[in-house]
C-alpha cells in the first residue's frame, strides 16, 4: 500500500486573471505517491495510472480502492520507460532509454520492439509519445538515455522528431531541435506542439499535414525569461486547446491556443510529465521527481485514446 501523503493547498501564479476559473485556490493538490526514483510518463487507463520510475525500470499502477489507495508495480524491467500512452486499440506504448527502442506491450503485457533503427543507425533515447487518431505515433528521440555513454554511442547525428506508420515506416519530421523533449496533438490534430529541453527553453507549434508531415514551424511560448531554472517537458491539451506543460518555476504552465500564458499551477517538486484522468477525465496528474501528484481542475482534458 501506498505511504501515508500529505495534502497541500494548490499554488496559483494567476498571470492573466483567469487561472482561477481553471484551478479553483482552495484545490487540494495531493500527494499520491513518493519515495520513487524519478517518475515519467503518466497516462490513465481505465481506473488507475501507469506511471513510469525511471531509475528503478519499473511501470508503476496507482489506483484508488475503497479500502484506500495502492501504489504497485504494473511491470519491471522494460527497458527503463520514459514516456507511455495507449495507442488507438487501447495497448500501452513506451519510450525507452535503456533500450533505445519503442516498445508495444501486447493483451499479456509483454513487450514488443516497433522502433529501434533509423536508416541503419540505433535511434539515441525515445522519450516522449502521442498516437494520432489514425493511428501514427509520434515520438521525441534525444539523448538523455545515453549520456553516461562515449559519444560514438549516438547513432544518430541530430536528435529528431519520428512519425511512426501504420504501415511501419519511420519518418524523421524535423531535426531542429537540440534535445526534443514532450509533445502534444492539439484535439483537433491540426497542431504538434513540440518543447525544446536543450536550452532555448521554449515549446514549437507546427501544423500537421494530410500525409502527417510537419510544416509551418512558429514559436509558441517562450519560457526563457523565465528567472527559475528547467524547461519544458511533459505536455497535454485540454478539449478548450489549452496546452498544459511542464516548465520552470516547479510549475505547470497552461497556455491558451494563441499562445497566451494564462497562469502557472505550482508543484513543491519540479514536475516532469501530466496527464489527464479520473471518472471525468478532468484531473491533472503530474509526476515530479520522486512523487505523484493529482489536483482537480475545472476544464475536461483529451482523452487517451482519443
Amino acid at each position: 500500500m501506498a505511504e501515508p501523503i500529505p495534502h497541500f493547498d494548490v499554488e496559483l501564479e494567476d498571470v492573466s486573471g483567469r487561472l482561477t476559473e481553471l484551478v479553483e485556490p482552495g484545490a487540494n493538490l495531493e500527494r499520491i505517491a513518493g519515495g520513487l526514483g524519478f517518475t515519467e510518463g503518466p497516462v490513465w487507463l481505465g481506473d488507475h495510472l501507469l506511471f513510469s520510475d525511471i531509475p528503478n525500470d519499473r511501470i508503476c499502477r496507482w489506483r484508488q480502492l475503497p479500502e484506500g489507495p495502492e501504489l504497485t508495480t504494473f511491470r519491471a524491467y522494460n527497458g527503463s520507460t520514459n514516456g507511455l500512452t495507449l495507442d488507438r486499440e487501447g495497448r500501452l506504448l513506451g519510450c525507452t532509454h535503456g533500450a533505445r527502442a519503442v516498445i508495444r506491450f501486447d493483451q499479456n503485457n509483454q513487450p514488443t520492439p516497433i522502433a529501434t533503427h533509423f536508416k541503419g543507425g540505433r535511434l539515441n533515447s525515445p522519450n516522449d509519445i502521442v498516437v494520432k487518431r489514425n493511428g501514427d505515433i509520434y515520438f521525441t528521440d534525444p539523448p538523455y538515455g545515453i549520456a553516461d555513454l562515449p559519444p560514438e554511442a549516438q547513432e544518430q547525428p541530430d536528435c529528431g522528431v519520428y512519425r511512426l506508420g501504420t504501415d511501419g515506416a519511420l519518418t524523421l519530421l524535423t531535426d531542429r531541435f537540440l534535445k526534443p523533449n514532450g509533445l502534444a496533438f492539439s484535439p483537433d490534430e491540426q497542431t504538434l506542439y513540440i518543447g525544446d529541453s536543450g536550452g532555448p527553453r521554449d515549446i514549437w507549434a507546427f501544423d500537421v499535414a494530410v500525409d502527417g508531415t510537419l510544416d509551418n514551424p512558429r514559436q509558441f511560448v517562450d519560457m526563457d525569461p523565465y528567472p527559475e531554472p528547467n524547461n519544458p517537458d511533459g505536455m497535454k491539451c485540454d478539449k478548450a486547446g489549452r496546452l498544459w506543460s511542464t516548465g520552470p518555476g516547479n510549475a505547470v504552465w497552461v497556455i491558451e491556443p494563441d499562445g497566451t500564458v494564462v497562469g502557472l499551477v505550482k508543484f513543491p517538486e519540479q514536475p516532469a510529465n501530466l496527464a489527464w484522468g479520473g471518472p471525468n477525465w478532468s484531473t491533472l496528474f503530474v509526476t515530479a521527481r520522486g512523487s505523484v501528484y493529482r489536483v482537480q481542475t475545472n476544464t475536461t482534458g483529451v482523452r487517451v485514446p482519443s
